[in-house]
């Protein structure tokens, strides 16, 4: 698709979106360039049934670490955060960064309706959240996840119907 044809998400109702920030950051590989925060926030900041933006990422004391999470709070999202930990790849001196935050989006997304929200935007491919997926359709509620190729899990591919998926770079243009 070329890139002055950007894909706009139809929207119904009040929406929240939730950036798991790891899993988007490691989309890089594959777009071949990194989805930039800023851009990705204002492109989301031209919807206005749009009402939250969280965004996911764990903290640790590197000094990049530190200045990416500063840089999200002056952006405008809703940062959630917690403690990095490290676990040793087997049979190795490397320890491999690790910070899931599935049960925060859970936890974000149970928040989200008892406050009435009728679409949730998730930007992360991970097939982990099928099941919250599966649960929000079953409420009638838009499920909108956002991917980019060959970063959305089998779990979710396998959700035929009342879900919409599409590809980061049709709507950002990257």
């Amino acid at each position: 698709m070329p890139k002055s044809k950007k894909q706009i998400l139809k929207l119904n109702g009040k929406t929240a979106v939730f950036v798991d920030w790891a899993n988007v950051y490691n989309w890089k590989k594959s777009l071949k360039t990194e989805v930039d925060p800023k851009k990705l926030f204002n492109f989301l900041k031209q919807y206005k049934n749009i009402k939250t933006k969280n965004l996911y990422f764990g903290k640790d004391k590197h000094p990049k670490s530190i200045r990416f999470l500063k840089k999200i709070e002056n952006i405008g999202y809703t940062l959630y955060t917690k403690d990095v930990k490290y676990i040793r790849v087997e049979k190795t001196d490397i320890f491999q960064r690790k910070c899931d935050f599935d049960i925060e989006v859970c936890m974000s997304v149970y928040d989200c309706l008892d406050k009435n929200f009728d679409s949730f935007v998730f930007l992360s491919g991970d097939g982990d959240f099928a099941p919250l997926y599966e649960y929000l359709i079953s409420k009638s509620k838009q499920v909108i996840v956002i991917y980019t190729r060959g970063h959305l899990g089998k779990e979710v591919l396998s959700i035929k119907r009342g879900i919409y998926r599409t590809e980061i770079n049709k709507l950002l243009g990257i």
